[in-house]
């Protein structure tokens, strides 16, 4: 099973006796996480981590045939008076038991459990906790090598973003304007030849487009980028395997020599939110302070605030990057906007800073990939834009990239 030291490590500095990762249909990939592979249950499983010893899955008997080949003890049922029964017995003499639950539901992205299971845990008088932390100390972390394919992913990604603008600078020195749809894919032909996958398409987004944080391009129906638009790219890829990480990137440019003015404020406020977000998280680090995701997401958003641009955020600061199959990962966030992440910034594990905001007629949005690295604190493991790239009439510019 992937992770079981850490797992059990964690487990003992917290004073928690076993984890109790359950599953109905697919319902917990936190399941599919430590025990990797195809695992779609018809019935409920249950995988039981205990903090000491060898774990356990818990499996209907017609769902079994899925899990021949993970290497831990395997427990069979039929009813659901089995089920209870095998509870009770494995939870028994345990007084704090994990779960993927998050009191009051304040994280959604950890609240898997439905309130009747956590209802019958807690009636075989244990206490379920959350295992919102212990989730990322075990499957959110990188690896070595993960860390490695996604710093390669992230120098792919880098260049086909310039790529992608070059293309746009072309096309207007042409005369031939090319559209949202044409630079979306061309970046997914790139993605493919450059041996990267993706669970979704780029955006490319023009002017008001860019202005809509989901902005979806049409392919009916796309918007031409001409002299004088301000457009908003926003690209992730990783190599593909189950322990790869994204490199999830967005950058603004403009077609033409001078950025406006009001483009030119805008960019400026959100490029010092992310580097404020940057800057506490390192800080924290040097002095080696307790840091949690909803301080970094303050931290930002504060810059926006004070600049007069409340009421164009649109959503919180940043989201995890952890192995597995989404770019949106299983660890902390940077929100105290949507949710209120209390889970710790631990060693190991990495996530976007990426504020924005976002007007009637342009959107803006500097996202950058940053690593908790053991040793040496935040690092930034992407491209960081610090100029609006300027594709005048004749040529592409992608300057400000370090």
């Amino acid at each position: 099973m992937k992770s079981l030291t850490a797992a059990q490590a964690f487990m003992r500095d917290q004073k928690i006796d076993g984890w109790l990762v359950y599953d109905f249909r697919g319902s917990n990939p936190v399941l599919r996480q430590l025990l990797p592979g195809k695992r779609w249950t018809t019935r409920r499983a249950m995988l039981f981590v205990p903090v000491a010893g060898e774990p356990v899955l818990f499996v209907h008997g017609i769902d079994q045939p899925q899990f021949r080949d993970v290497p831990v003890r395997q427990d069979r049922y039929l009813s659901w008076r089995d089920l209870i029964g095998w509870l009770a017995n494995t939870l028994a003499g345990r007084a704090r038991i994990a779960m993927e639950y998050s009191p009051g539901g304040i994280l959604p992205v950890v609240s898997m459990v439905d309130a009747g299971t956590v209802e019958l845990v807690r009636a075989l008088g244990v206490e379920v906790v959350s295992s919102a932390n212990l989730v990322q100390a075990c499957v959110a972390t990188w690896s070595p090598e993960a860390r490695a394919a996604h710093e390669a992913a992230s120098a792919d990604v880098g260049a086909i973003k310039d790529e992608a603008f070059a293309l746009i600078g072309q096309a207007i020195a042409s005369g031939k304007p090319a559209s949202e749809h044409e630079v979306q894919q061309y970046i997914l032909q790139r993605f493919a030849s450059a041996g990267l996958e993706t669970g979704e398409p780029p955006i490319v987004a023009v002017n008001e487009h860019s202005g809509d944080p989901h902005f979806e391009v049409s392919a009916q129906s796309p918007a031409l980028i001409r002299r004088g638009d301000w457009v908003l790219i926003d690209l992730w890829a990783r190599r593909p395997g189950d322990e790869n990480i994204y490199s999830d990137i967005t950058w603004v440019g403009f077609v033409g020599e001078r950025v406006p003015p009001k483009q030119l404020e805008v960019f400026g406020v959100v490029k010092a939110a992310r580097d404020r977000a940057l800057q506490q998280a390192r800080q924290a680090w040097q002095a080696g302070e307790r840091l949690q995701g909803w301080q970094l997401d303050d931290a930002a958003r504060q810059v926006l605030v004070d600049a007069g641009y409340e009421r164009y955020i649109r959503h919180r600061t940043g989201h995890s990057l952890s192995p597995g199959p989404l770019v949106h990962g299983l660890g902390v966030n940077l929100d105290n906007l949507e949710t209120h992440d209390m889970r710790d910034i631990l060693p190991g594990l990495g996530f976007t800073i990426e504020p924005g905001l976002y007007l009637p007629e342009f959107g803006v949005r500097s996202e950058i990939n940053v690593f908790v690295d053991p040793q040496r604190g935040p690092i930034v493991t992407s491209v960081m834009q610090e100029e609006v790239v300027l594709l005048a009439q004749h040529a592409s510019d992608t300057q400000g990239c370090r």
